[in-house]
C-alpha cells in the first residue's frame, strides 16, 4: 500500500470518529441506493471506532459484525440499529421532499 493510501485511510478513520462526519458519510452511502455500499461504509465507521469495542457495545460477536458488514451482509433491523447505536448514530425515516401531499 502506498504512503498516500495509508495517509488517506488514517485521515478517513480520523474523520469518521466525528459523529457528524460519520453521519454524512453514511447518508452519502445510502443515497447511492446500494446496500453493499452502505454496509461497507458502516464497516469503515465501525473500524474507525474500533471493531471490538463496537461489537461489545452492540452486544454482538465481533466475527458476526464483520460478516454483517461484509459486501454480502444482510443484517436484521435489530442488528443494524444496535451497530448504529454503538457508534453514536441512529436510524431515522424522513419524508421525501419531492413527495407533495395532496388533500
Amino acid at each position: 500500500m502506498s504512503k498516500t493510501a495509508i495517509r488517506y485511510d488514517e485521515g478517513l478513520r480520523e474523520d469518521l470518529n466525528n459523529p457528524e462526519e460519520a453521519r454524512a458519510y453514511l447518508n452519502a452511502a445510502i443515497e447511492d441506493g446500494d446496500q453493499e455500499v452502505f454496509l461497507l461504509a458502516l464497516r469503515d465507521v465501525a473500524e474507525a471506532k474500533g471493531m471490538s469495542e463496537v461489537a461489545r457495545n452492540a452486544h454482538l460477536n465481533r466475527e458476526n459484525v464483520y460478516r454483517i458488514l461484509s459486501s454480502k451482509g444482510n443484517p436484521q433491523l435489530s442488528s443494524l440499529t444496535a451497530l448504529l447505536h454503538s457508534v453514536g448514530l441512529k436510524l431515522a425515516v424522513e419524508v421525501e421532499r419531492q413527495v407533495a401531499q395532496t388533500e
